[in-house]
């Protein structure tokens, strides 16, 4: 069971979108630092909640633009779950980043330009 297993949808939808999108921006940050042979297991754990979290967010999303890139965004994620990719990690991150002015803010910090 992840950490955000029993995380509902409605206490989830009181987040203001953006802090939304920070936390799961988080967990993949947490992942980029997971890519050891010995990590492999909380790497994928990182990955779990990442992708609770996008669906949680994607779910609770009334934008319908930001749902769709999001599940789109989600579907990669799970890829990354399946078959770890440092450089598609890096990529995924930063297209997460770039969704919203508020994470796109974050890029300097975790990722460089």
């Amino acid at each position: 069971m992840t950490q955000h297993a029993s995380l509902t949808p409605e206490r989830w939808a009181e987040l203001d979108r953006d802090r939304q999108l920070l936390a799961i921006a988080n967990e993949m940050n947490r992942a980029s630092k997971l890519y050891g042979a010995a990590d492999r297991q909380r790497l994928a754990n990182a990955y779990e909640r990442v992708l609770r979290l996008a669906d949680l967010t994607a779910e609770v999303q009334p934008e319908r633009s930001l749902r769709r890139e999001l599940l789109r965004w989600r579907e990669t994620a799970g890829a990354l779950y399946l078959a770890p990719d440092a450089d598609l990690h890096r990529a995924l991150f930063r297209a997460l980043l770039q969704l919203v002015p508020a994470t796109a803010r974050q890029l300097p910090f975790l990722l460089g330009r």
